[in-house]
């Protein structure tokens, strides 16, 4: 016997046991459903040797394979997190306010292509979108009418948007202000994420350094002012939409988190400071076994770079904390009540994985945006896991699978390999510089490509299989009734942007957007003088317009 070994276990169980009595427990029931107790959490036997047990640890502790939390979902179960949006502000609304009452515990805003686009409903462009694939908003006014009735003080919010993420959250401070929240108080996230745009989602609005410039404007913004709330979550869940694998969702994934570290130091501030506001946004797939496996290495990468690479000292400073949504391209529009199956699966390896949050997709969201009665399927799923089936009572319930853990080594291998070639594309060894050059090359892109290449291949060889799909094709299903989102509210939405420029005081407008231009040219800090442009009632069109007239526009290099 390692004596060595056997004294670090022992220690290691010591210190959990005395963090997990420290913390904070849910009033639940923690045992099984015939009524056996089961002890917060396993490991290994007293005297056992583990090798490189240290890499597996306990919950809560560095490097967080486990989790963060030594007490798991027994502290705190994870936020349910619909995403959604559709139509016009005050339908949206009112579906926010059926998720709450069903349960709900959080908000996650999805916006229509023109919004995610910096486009006015009223112009040319956003012809035939507004409203069709989340809410549209235009401007402040907008936001007032999303959350009308919601108390923004008293609820998380997360916006995902990225390319006029800036604008947007400007417009939602000032919505908040109008309700008469503390400001300094709010709590929520805002994607923001611009690297995996030019990755993989492709919605940007200028060239690159301008958005980085916006993102650390925002980080210093939040850092000073509202402290509790996030300003980047980094997205890995389009990059895995787009046709990536594990690996390589993780591995940009994390370099993008490591380029935005970098610009928060490049800034001055203290990593340990804003680092806390970096949280991230996975996709969970269909591979039970290997999403949760990627999860964990997720976070044992992010604690050991934050610490050994980037100097971060406090476990809050190295702690990942994800968002996950269940994987949309895993939805098939033939039989799509089998997504409902699809999705508990996906989920419960997110939870098995140790999610923060979650949003489940809808059985009917390959067709079109869900319907109420599909969107409560998907939030009642996230109950049933949470309420009905127990894996909330222990943390990291599959720590020390022989499976599980050789997964996690091997993602987490894949990731450091990805990560080199990252840093070698780069001429100062930077992330950052790394990631800019890949997507000046392209290199990004076509990995993806071959990835999902190699994915389709298998499909149409019959190599992987699909229910419904490329086998077990009989079928006695019905067609569903599916929600349709009316042209009337383009009218609608561009008539009353015409109401609202027509009633605004326009030299008010017109000062803001010129503030905001001599900010940007001066250096100075951006988010004020954008504040004041939304709240004076500025469009998010003129906004971004006005930026792009000053920045530019940004091109991708094609490839064949």
């Amino acid at each position: 016997m390692d004596n060595g070994a056997h004294c670090q276990d022992q220690d290691g169980r010591a210190r959990w046991q005395r963090r997990y009595d420290a913390s904070r427990k849910r009033g639940a029931d923690f045992t099984t459903l015939s009524g056996l107790a089961v002890d917060p959490v396993y490991g290994p036997p007293p005297g056992a040797v583990v090798p490189d047990f240290e890499r597996i640890g306990w919950p809560g502790e560095f490097p967080f394979t486990r989790g963060l939390y030594p007490a798991g979902y027994r502290g705190r179960a994870w936020t349910i997190r619909q995403f959604s949006g559709f139509g016009n502000a005050a339908q949206t609304n009112e579906r926010y306010k059926m998720l709450l009452r069903a349960g709900g515990g959080g908000l996650s805003v999805a916006f229509d292509m023109p919004t995610l686009m910096g486009r006015d409903s009223d112009d040319p462009r956003s012809a035939g979108e507004v409203g069709h694939c989340g809410v549209a908003i235009d401007s402040a006014a907008d936001m007032d009418k999303l959350f009308d009735g919601i108390p923004l003080a008293d609820v998380t919010t997360s916006m995902t948007i990225s390319g006029p993420a800036v604008p947007v959250f400007c417009m939602y401070l000032a919505a908040a202000g109008r309700q008469g929240a503390d400001i300094g108080k709010l709590d929520g996230t805002l994607q923001t994420d611009i690297f995996k745009e030019y990755i993989a989602q492709k919605e940007w609005l200028f060239p690159p350094q301008p958005h980085l410039r916006l993102i650390g404007d925002l980080m210093e913004y939040c850092a000073a002012h509202i402290p509790a709330y996030k300003p980047l979550s980094v997205s890995g869940y389009h990059i895995r939409e787009a046709g990536s694998t594990a690996a390589q969702e993780l591995a940009f994934t994390l370099a993008d988190g490591f380029g935005y570290t970098e610009l928060g130091l490049s800034r001055g501030l203290d990593i340990e400071t804003f680092a806390p506001g970096l949280s991230f946004f996975f996709d969970a797939h269909i591979d039970f076994f290997e999403e949760i496996a990627k999860f964990r290495a997720a976070r044992r990468i992010w604690a050991r770079w934050m610490r050994d690479v980037y100097g971060a000292k406090t476990e809050r400073a190295q702690w990942l904390r994800f968002h996950t949504q269940t994987a949309g391209v895993s939805l098939t529009a033939q039989q799509p009540d089998n997504n409902v199956v699809r999705t508990a699966i996906e989920a419960l390896a997110a939870v098995l994985g140790g999610t923060n949050s979650l949003h489940t997709n809808a059985l009917d969201e390959v067709l079109a945006l869900p319907s109420a009665r599909a969107a409560e399927i998907a939030l009642r799923t996230q109950q049933v896991i949470m309420e009905e089936t127990g894996v909330g009572n222990v943390a990291d319930p599959l720590g020390g699978s022989w499976y599980l853990e050789a997964l996690t080594d091997r993602l987490e291998a894949e990731a450091e390999e990805i990560f080199a070639r990252i840093r070698a594309m780069s001429p100062d060894g930077s992330m950052t510089a790394g990631i800019l050059r890949g997507v000046e090359d392209g290199w990004f892109s076509a990995q993806i490509a071959e990835a999902s290449f190699a994915y389709q291949q298998k499909l149409e060889k019959g190599d992987k299989r699909v229910v419904g799909v490329n086998c077990h094709t009989e079928t006695v299903e019905q067609p569903i009734e599916i929600l349709r989102v009316s042209h009337q509210v383009e009218v609608e939405q561009s008539r009353e942007l015409a109401r609202r420029r027509a009633a605004r005081d326009q030299a008010a407008v017109d000062r803001a957007l010129a503030e905001m231009l001599a900010a940007a040219r001066s250096g100075q800090n951006m988010v004020p003088p954008m504040i004041a442009a939304a709240s004076a009632e500025a469009t998010l069109g003129e906004i971004c317009d006005a930026l792009r007239a000053e920045w530019g526009s940004y091109s991708e290099a094609p490839a064949f």
